[in-house]
């Protein structure tokens, strides 16, 4: 007989609904009709091993990967796919599985990052910050299930978060380039305002502000983080003249796409416009001009996400969120 929750439940003398109330730890079920519901899941191996390991020793030893929001990068970009490289090792050190959870699903379903949470008994989540978040992060933040997030601000007993300091960042660039007599400086930023997003362009604008130079309208454009989105907003900011000396993009994908537009217009890179990316993913050593950047710590954002969330389970709370340095690397653009 292929067993099903309705099998189970006429086995254990109880609904359906009170099955699935067990099977996903939810209140309102007496401790015999759980213990009896338990003993028929056992009896007939209803469950994996993993989940049957959960329910002896309540600890599923898993930890749920979320790429956050309706748009998001996942592991199509380099800048992510190290970070997370850098939490799954150290996570896996400290004894944890991870098991990732699809958004595109739950929109075809009705279902919810917690209810998923609650039917893996995962421990944990580390959330990737993504753009136009879903109600259903917040949800799951509020549940007190412990969170992470990466480049996403997490707010709860049981949350907390790593980041770059993008303020100071941006900062970086911007000094750097006033250092060097450059005053017309044009901006490539993101078309929806994440943590990340904002908090560069915060810091280019307060930064140009603080030393005096006048922002320019025409040279802030937007983009998707990636090369094609940099290559079009490079094309707008060309449209007219006059031309910035230099483009700070808050993404390496977006400068390599804004380098090709400027060499389309026939300008040299960085003799005509100077280009700063962010990020120092590994093909900036291989571009032509090799790409300036702002190296960001991917290994140490990774670690320190895995760390704080592993005392997160622990029965720590109140952690600070992390903020971590980065290093502007001069290379020939």
């Amino acid at each position: 007989m292929k067993l099903n929750i309705k099998n189970i439940a006429k086995m254990a003398g109880v609904a359906p609904s009170t099955v699935s109330k067990v099977m996903n730890n939810y209140s309102g079920v007496s401790e015999e009709t759980k213990r009896r519901v338990l003993e028929v899941i056992k009896e007939t191996e209803y469950y994996p091993a993993f989940t049957a390991r959960t329910l002896a020793t309540k600890k599923s030893k898993l930890i749920g990967l979320i790429y956050a929001g309706k748009i998001n990068v996942d592991f199509t970009h380099p800048f992510f796919n190290e970070v997370v490289n850098a939490f799954k090792k150290t996570i896996g050190m400290l004894g944890y599985d991870i098991i990732m959870f699809s958004n595109e699903s739950f929109e075809h379903d009705n279902g919810s990052y917690l209810a998923m949470c609650r039917y893996y008994h995962v421990e944990g989540c580390v959330i990737i910050s993504g753009d136009e978040i879903e109600e259903g992060i917040e949800e799951l933040v509020k549940s007190g299930i412990p969170c992470v997030g990466i480049d996403i601000e997490l707010s709860g007993p049981r949350a907390s978060y790593v980041m770059t300091d993008n303020i100071g960042l941006a900062t970086k660039v911007v000094q750097h380039l006033y250092s060097d007599g450059i005053r017309d400086i044009g901006f490539i930023g993101a078309m929806r305002e994440s943590a990340v997003a904002k908090y560069r362009k915060l810091g280019f604008e307060n930064t140009m502000r603080e030393l005096g130079m006048q922002i320019n309208e025409n040279w802030i454009q937007y983009g998707d983080y990636f090369e094609e989105n940099g290559y079009i907003a490079m094309k707008k900011i060309l449209a007219s003249k006059p031309y910035p000396k230099a483009i700070f993009a808050i993404s390496d994908l977006m400068a390599f796409g804004a380098l090709r537009a400027i060499e389309e217009k026939g300008l040299k890179v960085p003799q005509d416009i100077r280009i700063i990316g962010c990020d120092d993913i590994d093909a900036c050593r291989f571009s032509s001009p090799r790409l300036s950047t702002v190296k960001q710590y991917k290994d140490k954002l990774g670690k320190l996400a895995a760390n704080i969330l592993n005392d997160l389970i622990n029965g720590k709370s109140q952690i600070k969120p992390a903020f971590i340095d980065s290093e502007l690397i001069i290379r020939e653009s």
